[in-house]
């Protein structure tokens, strides 16, 4: 089974907070379009495809900011019944501490890890 990573991010295209599931770069411009400019979700995600992961989008409004966005796909994510087999949770743009820490619980349940930009944890963990 191949590993999956569950992505954070803005797209052009797709339901805001749902769990959008995507298995090659022809899908991912399909169902989520070309990124905004500002976005560093869809980089990311065809950096995992291209390393051979499954991807589980979740689009959210505006990276970092849409907290609602973000804690509706955590639940979800959370309440999901397909095996996974998540490795990664990826958060571009996110320092917020509030969402971070949502997150965690995810983490623990999947024993994955939590992806982030250098900047991003340091403003994490200085804002605390």
């Amino acid at each position: 089974m191949r590993n999956t990573v569950a992505l954070f991010g803005e797209a052009e295209k797709g339901h805001l907070a749902s769990l959008i599931f995507i298995e090659s770069l022809e899908e991912l411009n399909h169902r989520l379009g070309h990124p905004p400019d500002t976005s560093w979700g869809i980089f990311f995600a065809i950096q995992f495809l291209l390393c051979q992961h499954l991807l589980v989008y979740v689009r959210v409004g505006e990276e970092g900011f849409s907290s609602e966005d973000y804690f509706k796909g955590i639940t979800k994510l959370l309440s999901q019944k397909k095996a996974l087999n998540l490795r990664g949770i990826c958060l571009p743009g996110v320092s917020d501490a509030c969402i971070i820490d949502a997150t965690l619980p995810l983490c623990r349940a999947h024993q994955c890890v939590l992806l982030t930009a250098e900047k991003d944890l340091y403003d994490y963990l200085t804002s605390r």
